[in-house]
């Protein structure tokens, strides 16, 4: 089971050096409470680089992490391991989100990072994965591992790939965190570079950009933009699972009824009508209130190639707010738009989304499994095609 060490980084602004998150001590913890009588340390661990971006008017940091270093361990002799990890950041009334930054301690092996929101009706869900999990932690994949409503998360906070620098709101905008609130760092460790060797421990972290819940901000909003995914085996491969309704039956028997619900629901939705066997797949949904858009994701699995997201297409006013020609799974964090883009009830999204069923038989993860008619699901075996739409109201 997880556990958290919380870390008060930096408070206020135009104060000393400690505004680039190097430490110091004393200070607030974000919770009226002062960091040394919380028993936090009163320094970040040294994988901790300082904030390149000095803290504004009103903010403070907040470093969290895992108590314990993890060493991953992949299943089936494998490569890769997905794990989440529960972050408890205290917060003991209303806080705004408005910049996080990912901090890997052991660069060898975190291949990427996302953060997830988890709202007061799923902390005992969280809570319950965590503690029956062995070790730290618990093994997810597609999202948080937390939630089986189908559509996977609607809580994404931030990601991580390397490279990547702190992913920072300049809008009058957040992600607003009520009183209790706790947040899922998912992990993805590739062991490839240790080349057999152990591949040794990890203990990272993330510092989050915070503001008091008394600012004068919007809080930012979430809209899913699901459509079906009909993948059929390609050709030259052959099996009972290339079957759609054994292939269903069998993602059924994995996550139950409510998987096949989805699956076949997508299809009435978007095509109004049975399933349309084919690579490429898209869906419209109608927008139902006025929204101003600051960023937008696509969130595919191992078989996605490509994936787009417009509004109102065919019109005069079409605008593409998302075109990822070239997935790829481990970048996936939202990207924000140019200049937020105003909504108006009625207008349409439109997502599309290319899979590619040859990749099942060269990817690591999937090749020694039998070959299957992939529809949407939870698994890393299934697939997805879900637009993500980060709003506030105008």
């Amino acid at each position: 089971m997880a556990a958290l060490l919380l870390v008060t980084a930096a408070v206020g602004c135009g104060a000393d050096d400690r505004s680039n998150g190097d430490g110091g001590d004393g200070g607030d913890s974000g919770d009226g409470k002062p960091a040394a009588a919380r028993g936090a340390p009163d320094h970040l661990p040294a994988h901790a680089t300082e904030a390149k971006i000095p803290l504004r008017d009103g903010e403070r940091f907040q470093f969290l992490s895992m108590e314990q270093p993890y060493t991953p361990t992949p299943p089936s002799g494998g490569t890769d391991e997905y794990r989440c990890f529960l972050l408890d950041p205290h917060f003991n009334g209303n806080t705004w989100i408005v910049g996080s930054e990912f901090l890997p301690e052991n660069a060898d092996i975190v291949h990427h990072a996302i953060l997830f929101r988890v709202q007061s009706r799923d902390i005992a869900e969280a809570q319950k994965v965590d503690a029956d999990s062995p070790g730290d932690g618990w093994t997810c994949f597609g999202d948080e591992g937390i939630r089986r409503d189908g559509l996977g998360s609607t809580g994404w906070i931030g990601s991580w790939a390397p490279g990547g620098t702190e992913r920072l709101i300049n809008a009058k905008v957040g992600f607003e965190m009520a009183a209790g609130s706790r947040i899922v760092m998912q992990v993805h460790y590739n062991l490839l570079a240790t080349n057999g060797k152990a591949p040794g421990s990890d203990k990272s972290g993330v510092r989050l950009r915070l503001m008091d819940g008394s600012a004068d901000l919007s809080p930012l909003q979430t809209t899913l933009l699901p459509a079906p995914v009909e993948l059929p085996c390609p050709p030259g491969e052959t099996g009972d699972l290339c079957d759609r309704e054994r292939s269903v039956a069998d993602l059924t028997a994995r996550f139950g009824d409510e998987a096949k619900r989805v699956a076949n629901g997508l299809n009435l939705l978007c095509n109004r009508g049975p399933a349309r066997p084919g690579n490429t797949q898209q869906c419209d949904h109608r927008a139902g209130q006025d929204a101003v858009v600051h960023g937008v994701a696509g969130h595919m699995h191992l078989l996605g190639r490509s994936i787009k997201v417009e509004l109102n297409p065919g019109t005069p006013g079409a605008q593409t707010l998302l075109d990822v020609p070239v997935y790829n799974f481990d970048e996936q964090g939202a990207r924000p738009t140019p200049q937020p883009v105003t909504v108006k009830p009625g207008d349409t999204y439109r997502v599309t989304c290319t899979h590619d069923a040859t990749l099942r038989a060269q990817l690591p993860q999937l090749k020694p499994l039998k070959p299957r008619y992939v529809t949407w699901g939870e698994g890393t075996s299934d697939e997805m095609c879900l637009g993500i739409v980060i709003w506030s109201k105008p």
